[in-house]
């Protein structure tokens, strides 16, 4: 598909942001002149090296020639725009050039085509970057990094526009270790698409938008933000692509308060390139809070392990997903890891997620289309999760697949309900797969409520789980067209059976927290509202 680059990105190419003061530097790589001035398209610099020489003071704009390959990169440390008046680094067009034309940095041998280190409002826009391989002895190498280190604060900053296509540490032709996708993250060096890292406990970045981006081709993750606990806060990712990425789509560490709304992630955990890692989920998150991730698109995660459309890492807090469409994830659809608090999946639809089988093609876990751990680490006791809410969602599983579920015995605190289990063959619990951690016990969750769920067959829901089925309902839902890759195709076609016959939720029994973004919503998963009682799975019938 195609990422539309709005007008409203391009605000540089359109001459409409101007102050009395400040200075716009130009870039053309075939006809400039790094004697020239820079400060006109008529007597533009030649190359990026020069380019990054200039002091860039609030309001100045650096651009490049659209259509161009620019080689090099371009790194800056401490640039300052204002609120009032941002530094801009982005593209101009030439005359007679078509309005999608951008220029392209080429970073092939450096670390990052385009890097900014302890930066404030600075807005990267309208540019295309690549690194492909070539000589660097670097730990990494990115298309985009942004960076704050030592006692710095690094704040708003906007990536907008941007297409990063094929990143990539080692040349064209370097195999992978077999072994590597079985580590935590790798241990080879690696290309990143788009990287925010914040080094040392005194560091911090907040107010942060990545916009109307599009990224693709790259050995690890697409886009991914590194902090300890807390050190990046307030950021907003919409409307952007991720694919064929050879690690996860889309990691959070350390984030505070975020909002992921309007993303197409697919084909993580890529294995189209020998230099790919192997493995990633859609999107993941670790040790972070009030994260809301929706209205997304997840399909195809591929991997031994892990690979689910969306899942949460441990040590995370209030992390809502909802209103996503999550499809052909060999890991699974829901799954919350140990000493997570107050995390849901809640009107979302599902689609013949969690298909992997431990054993066959090299996978060490099994996908799972509900997973609750409790794990926190190796060799560490296993600790909940605590108080996970699982409602209104929709599931399709068609027959040639083995429907898998897991609940540790250390969670505490589980609704699930309204939603609709359309589980077409059978289904089983699996043990954990931390079970030399977590045990295989199989006990009664303290704190659980199971309630008001559709399932198509009545031997779906594992009497072996941990969890009780109370009040189950049974029937076809009468989808439009099941297996379809729209959410309009699960719009429920037996009204009497879902329109509802939902129930209104309340917290679960000793959580005085609840959500907290609130347990109610106004809206389904299409936009329509709720009015009355709530139906059963995530689609709302007029």
């Amino acid at each position: 598909m195609s990422l539309p680059l709005r007008s409203v990105v391009l605000l540089c190419w359109l001459g409409a942001a101007t102050f009395a003061s400040a200075a716009t530097f130009h870039v053309d790589a075939l006809n400039g002149d790094d004697r020239a001035a820079g400060t006109s398209s008529a007597q533009p610099w030649r190359t990026l090296q020069r380019a990054q020489q200039a002091k860039l003071a609030p309001g100045d704009r650096l651009l490049l020639a659209a259509g161009m390959r620019h080689s090099g990169r371009l790194h800056f440390a401490g640039l300052a725009g204002t609120a009032e008046e941002p530094i801009v680094i982005g593209s101009y067009r030439l005359p007679g050039q078509d309005e999608r034309s951008v220029a392209q940095i080429d970073g092939t041998g450096t670390p990052a085509a385009l890097s900014l280190k302890n930066s404030r409002h600075v807005r990267v826009e309208g540019l295309a970057l690549t690194a492909d391989g070539g000589p660097l002895t670097g730990p990494m190498r990115c298309g985009v990094v942004v960076e704050a280190d030592g006692t710095h604060e690094s704040h708003d900053i906007t990536l907008a526009g941007l297409n990063v296509k094929g990143v990539s540490f080692h040349p064209p032709g370097f195999v992978r270790p077999e072994a590597d996708v079985k580590t935590a993250n790798g241990t080879i060096r690696y290309g990143w698409g788009i990287r925010f890292i914040v080094t040392g406990k005194e560091a911090k970045m907040h107010r942060l938008t990545v916009t109307e981006c599009r990224i693709e081709r790259v050995d690890h993750t697409g886009l991914k933000f590194t902090a300890p606990a807390g050190g990046i806060q307030d950021v907003l990712v919409e409307n952007i692509v991720v694919s064929h990425s050879g690690g996860p789509g889309i990691q959070l560490s350390g984030v505070d308060r975020a909002r992921f709304t309007r993303m197409t992630v697919d084909r993580s955990g890529s294995t189209a390139d020998t230099r790919n890692w192997g493995r990633g989920s859609g999107l993941w998150t670790w040790g972070c809070n009030d994260i809301v991730i929706e209205r997304s698109r997840f399909t195809n995660a591929n991997g031994p392990g892990d690979s689910a459309g969306v899942h949460i890492d441990y040590h995370c807090r209030n992390v809502v997903v909802q209103y996503n469409f999550s499809a052909n994830n060999a890991g699974g659809f829901a799954e919350i890891l140990g000493n997570n608090h107050n995390c849901a999946y809640r009107y979302n639809i599902s689609v013949n997620d969690g298909h992997r089988v431990k054993g066959q093609g090299g996978a060490f876990q099994e996908g799972k289309l509900f997973w609750l751990s409790g794990y926190v680490g190796n060799g560490v006791k296993p600790r909940g999760p605590f108080n996970s809410y699982f409602y209104n969602n929709t599931m399709y599983v068609r027959e040639d697949i083995v429907t898998k579920f897991t609940v540790a015995a250390s969670a505490q605190g589980v609704l699930v309900a309204n939603n609709i289990f359309h589980v077409v063959g059978p289904a089983k619990r699996v043990a954990s797969d931390q079970a030399k951690i977590e045990g295989t016990e199989t006990r009664d969750i303290e704190r659980a409520v199971v309630t008001n769920n559709l399932f198509l067959r009545t031997d779906t829901w594992p009497e072996n789980l941990g969890l009780p089925n109370d009040a189950p309902l049974f029937g076809d839902a009468g989808f439009a067209q099941p297996g379809g890759d729209r959410p309009v195709d699960y719009v429920p076609g037996n009204i009497a059976l879902v329109q509802d016959r939902g129930v209104v939720l309340a917290p679960i029994p000793g959580d005085a927290l609840g959500l907290a973004i609130g347990l109610q919503v106004t809206e389904d998963i299409l936009g329509r509202p709720i009015v009355g009682m709530p139906d059963l799975g995530a689609i709302e019938l007029p």
